[in-house]
Order: structure tokens, then C-alpha cells, then sequence
């Protein structure tokens, strides 16, 4: 059943946190959201938690041959992180695409800064840490967030998303700790196709979504 926005997506999935989190298994709770599309779904969660919130900004990498398709993603500093059957398939290589990633990056940084200003990224060590997204297709950009707060120690590791494809979910719980995922439809397409309203989100929407949250922190 399609959610009707993303913000019906959020509370539909808190509920499903929410029992969890009273069981006592979710300590010293952090909700962090992959932008754009996960703040408004992450935001409902983080306030049926009573949860802090913040953002884990990623990019993705595309070609210019089929620039709506992700062959790589970017978190931070991190090296990217390539499909290899993708590049294989576009007849690719991660020295072809130097300045996509380049790109990206500038972007991802102007966006971290546009997000959080001079507050720090909040530290992960030793907590519970829900990632959340929209929805998952491919997968590629949760991998490459999960692989960076791992390295970064949480006490646990959990993504958690409305609806996703089978076959990335089955991946990732690789990745994760544990992973919570409302609809897995057999016969997946693109996450857009389980929302009734999946406008795009913009930057100031992510900016006051936060700011109410830090200013009642």
C-alpha cells in the first residue's frame, strides 16, 4: 500500500521503532538522516522517540551518459564506493570518473555546511544509531553511510526505511546491525512508486527541520 507522503512514511515506521525502543534496546538514541528525502521520514521517527536528529550527508555518483543512475556514492572523506558491475556494464573506470567525484564532493561538502554551519556532526561512539532514508533501489548510498559510522563505533547499528527492493535489503543487512523495512514489494521498481506525493525536498526544508530540533535541544 503506497504511503501518502513521506511524513505518513515516518510515523508508519516509528510505530514499528517505537516498540522496539521501549524494550530498552535502543540506548542513548541518535536518528540520523540520509538527505534529502529521509529528513521529513527521519523527523517523525525522532520525535515519536523523543531522539535527537541530525543529517549524514551523501552523494551519489552518476555518468553523463545516464546521469539518473548511481554507479557510486560519497560520505565525508571516505573513498568513493563504486558498483563494479555497473562500471563494467557502461565500460567505466573510477580514474574516468575523477571529476564526477570531485563534483560531488564540493557539493556534499557546500550541503554540510548549509545543513549543520559550524555545529559539529554529533559523535556516534558507543550509541544507537538509526539511520533512516526514504526508501532504498539500489542500496549503494545506505552501504556507503553505513560503512562510515561503522568505522566511527556505534554501540549499534540499525537502517531503517519505508520501503525498499528485496535484494538491497538482504544486502545490506550485511552492513547494518539490523535492518527495518515496512514494505519489501516482490516486484520493485523505483521508491517513488510507494508514495502518492514524492515531490522533491528542498534545502530550506532540511534547514528549519533541523533548526526546530536543535532549538529545542
Amino acid at each position: 500500500m503506497p504511503f501518502r507522503d513521506r511524513k505518513h512514511a515516518g510515523r508508519q515506521l516509528a510505530l514499528r521503532l517505537a516498540e522496539w525502543a521501549d524494550s530498552g534496546d535502543l540506548i542513548n538514541l541518535l536518528v540520523l538522516a540520509l538527505p534529502r528525502g529521509g529528513v521529513p521520514v527521519a523527523a517523525e521517527v525522532a520525535r515519536e522517540l523523543h531522539a535527537p536528529l541530525d543529517v549524514l550527508t551523501a552523494r551519489k555518483i552518476s555518468t553523463p551518459v545516464r546521469p539518473e543512475a548511481a554507479i557510486g556514492a560519497i560520505v565525508g572523506e571516505d573513498p568513493p564506493l563504486f558498483d563494479r558491475r555497473s562500471l563494467a556494464l557502461l565500460d567505466m573506470t573510477e580514474d574516468r570518473l575523477g571529476a564526477d567525484v570531485a563534483r560531488e564532493r564540493n557539493e556534499l561538502h557546500r550541503r554540510e555546511y548549509l545543513y549543520r554551519g559550524s555545529r559539529p556532526a554529533p559523535s556516534v561512539r558507543g550509541r544507537a544509531v538509526v539511520l533512516i532514508d526514504d526508501g532504498l533501489a539500489t542500496g549503494l548510498t545506505a552501504t556507503a553511510a553505513l560503512r562510515f559510522l561503522r568505522r566511527q563505533e556505534p554501540g549499534r547499528l540499525v537502517l531503517a526505511v519505508p520501503v525498499g527492493s528485496p535484494q538491497a535489503v538482504a544486502e545490506l543487512r550485511r552492513e547494518a546491525d539490523d535492518v527495518v523495512c515496512l514494505e519489501q514489494p516482490p516486484a520493485f521498481q523505483a521508491v517513488s512508486e510507494w508514495y502518492e506525493d514524492f515531490r522533491q525536498i528542498s534545502d530550506a526544508e532540511v534547514v528549519d527541520t533541523l533548526h526546530a530540533f536543535h532549538a529545542t535541544a
